[in-house]
């Protein structure tokens, strides 16, 4: 009944808004095409191609959808001036499989290619989903260096009381990154009755943040640390721990601690649950070129802004998922040659490769939002960009 009636009052509003004449022709491209695609309700492994087509680059445009806050562009962006041009043999062929709406790859520090497509653009903002993970993450780090969370090795109740008492009672901030929490969770994008699809929308208790609500009801599964298991609720729950402990919103310490420091040079938002929180496992729009300067950022060490030797343990091994080659670092997925990528669902993505100075940002609408073969694509991809300059290219 709750998502019938959140299907009826998106299409209302969606009705009402054409029906405004001279409001609506005033609107941008992508608040248009948001509007004439109206998704029919807020689940977005729900939605058609063509409606995520249009809302992918418009999540944060109608507070109808979602509520978003802000981060302010650098006042003195960071430069990304034009390297050699890189040759790329069957790229076009790539992309359309791909559906890819941008790539930016950067070199050495210089633009070496860059793409559009969807219809979408430079100016442009599209949703990163789980590539925010590794924000968050980044987020702990300079909250260590801040002095705010003590030690990766504390108690994650010891920043989020109302987990006292729950399975996370005994899960260390270190453990909850590495997504080793032991705590029961379903994250299959295709089962309506999976957690990850039933925890946005569930009805929070009074006065509690709705993903602490929801997390603290769930049961042990395995004792912390030992299993590995993806949870996005965590990564949520992580950014209530970092803003309980910097004791300000997500998004204020993101523009502090990121968004200014990396020179982003557009604004850039963060969806918002129930309660107001900020959805830190997912839900950052912004600009493929500062996807790509998030890239350049943590190759650069963040600036100092994050304790010295943070992404020497972030972006390496600390859990083996099963597959060869690969494993999980601190919501970062690593390679076994040394490079990393933060990664979300229907093909958003940073690849980040510190031996070659390389980064890839890319975005795009796969037909599915992880089973299918562009992700094997894309892997593929990485390895020819990789080749092409190991080559000279």
């Amino acid at each position: 009944m709750a998502i019938r009636k959140r299907t009826i009052a998106l299409g209302a509003a969606a009705a009402l808004m054409v029906g405004g004449g001279g409001w609506y022709a005033s609107l941008d491209k992508e608040t248009r095409g948001l509007i004439a695609a109206m998704p029919t309700d807020r689940d977005v492994l729900t939605w058609k191609l063509d409606q995520r087509d249009a809302a992918f680059r418009a999540m944060d445009r109608l507070p109808v959808l979602a509520k978003a806050n802000t981060f302010a562009a650098a006042p003195a962006p960071t430069a990304l001036p034009a390297g050699k041009p890189l040759e790329m043999p069957g790229f076009a062929d790539y992309a359309a499989k791909q559906r890819l709406a941008g790539i930016v790859i950067i070199q050495d520090g210089k633009v070496r290619f860059e793409h559009y497509g969807l219809g979408f653009d430079a100016k442009g903002r599209w949703t990163s989903f789980s590539v925010a993970k590794s924000f968050t993450s980044t987020l702990v780090g300079a909250a260590i260096r801040d002095g705010k969370i003590k030690s990766l090795e504390d108690k994650v109740s010891r920043y989020i009381p109302d987990l006292r008492g729950s399975a996370y009672d005994d899960v260390s901030v270190r453990q909850l990154l590495m997504m080793s929490s032991g705590v029961q969770w379903n994250e299959d994008y295709e089962d309506p009755n999976a957690d990850v699809a039933k925890f946005n929308n569930a009805e929070p208790e009074p006065e509690v943040d709705a993903t602490v609500s929801y997390l603290r009801k769930l049961p042990r599964a395995h004792p912390p640390g030992t299993v590995w298991h993806y949870n996005t609720g965590e990564t949520n729950l992580i950014g209530v721990l970092v803003s309980s402990a910097v004791g300000k919103p997500l998004s204020e310490y993101m523009e502090e601690k990121i968004w200014k420091p990396a020179g982003m040079e557009q604004q850039g938002t963060w969806l918002l649950g129930q309660t107001g929180h900020e959805i830190a496992g997912c839900c950052i729009q912004a600009a493929t070129r500062d996807y790509a300067r998030f890239g350049q950022f943590v190759l650069g060490g963040a600036n100092g802004l994050v304790p010295d030797g943070w992404f020497a343990q972030a972006t390496v091994k600390q859990k083996f998922y099963g597959e060869p080659g690969r494993g999980y670092g601190f919501q970062w997925w690593t390679y076994d040659d040394g490079s990393f990528a933060a990664q979300g669902i229907f093909g958003q993505g940073i690849f980040i490769d510190p031996k070659r100075k390389l980064v890839i940002a890319s975005n795009a609408n796969w037909t599915r939002a992880t089973e299918g073969p562009e992700g094997e694509w894309r892997e593929a991809f990485y390895k020819q960009v990789q080749a092409l300059i190991d080559a000279g290219g």
